[in-house]
């Protein structure tokens, strides 16, 4: 049994992967920005898992104090996790910035799982073979410095685009920097049937079943334990190149030093 945190996991393929693991006989955390939706949720899980060992923590991911309280919750019960799901995501909102003045797109998609991740590394290490699911997507576009730092305007689609990248570039660059946990990126579909996909374009291409199953594969199965620092994209059903920049050192050097000026500022 393993004790996989998915973030997102309201709705979606997040609550779809969770009911997967939950049917397997894993301990899963899950996470939402509404108390009674995430209250909803454990319900359904378990009931439609037979599964009671499900939890749940409450986060708005585009606000950095709360997923640190987040961050506090979890460290206090639970002294290891053996697989973490970004999965939380947001293309497009009627609030396009977050409480500091940053692209909602990169803080949800980009900073919340960079905060998230580093914030929860000794958890991880404390588990014997931990995983870290980032999901990216078959949109990567090359990152702005001045649209990371909220100085830039940005179309939904570019500020995703750019978002998915450098969460992609950072997944290498934690994959490099903890070699003990297996860290993949993935793209789980392009045009899934969720409520992100129609309320961005207005249609879909595959159901979001597709985006769980691959999700349910990279967190469990024994054969994509020697994969952290890969890409994974499910179009294709295969490992592939991400975008070129992702292993462009000198960007990526830059985007993390970048990242943690933000931060800490």
């Amino acid at each position: 049994m393993k004790t996989i945190l998915i973030t997102g996991s309201t709705d979606g393929i997040g609550k779809l992967t969770a009911l997967l693991l939950a049917k397997n006989g894993d301990k899963v955390i899950l996470h939402g920005r509404n108390q009674q939706k995430l209250n909803d949720t454990i319900v359904d899980v378990k009931e439609a898992s037979n599964n009671e060992n499900i939890s749940g923590f409450i986060a708005d991911l585009s606000d950095f104090k709360s997923i640190d309280q987040m961050l506090s919750n979890i460290i206090e019960t639970h002294k290891s996790i053996d697989v973490l799901i970004n999965n939380a995501g947001v293309f497009k909102s009627s609030i396009t910035k977050n409480n500091t003045n940053l692209d909602l797109r990169f803080a949800v998609n980009y900073f919340a799982p960079y905060i998230l991740t580093n914030g929860l590394q000794t958890v991880l290490s404390n588990s014997e073979a931990a995983r870290v699911i980032n999901l990216s997507s078959a949109a990567q576009a090359p990152v702005s410095i001045e649209a990371l730092k909220g100085s830039q305007e940005l179309s939904d689609q570019e500020a995703y685009a750019q978002s998915k990248l450098a969460l992609t570039m950072w997944s290498f660059f934690f994959a490099k920097q903890y070699p003990t946990i297996n860290t993949i990126a993935v793209n789980p579909g392009s045009l899934l049937n969720t409520k992100m996909v129609k309320e961005a374009y207005g249609q879909h291409w595959s159901s979001a079943d597709k985006g769980a199953n691959i999700l349910f594969e990279l967190a469990t199965l024994d054969k994509f334990s020697e994969m952290s620092g890969y890409y994974f994209d499910n179009d294709r059903g295969a490992f592939n190149d991400a975008h070129p920049d992702a292993y462009n050192e000198e960007k990526v050097t830059t985007l993390i030093s970048e990242t943690e000026k933000i931060l800490n500022s």
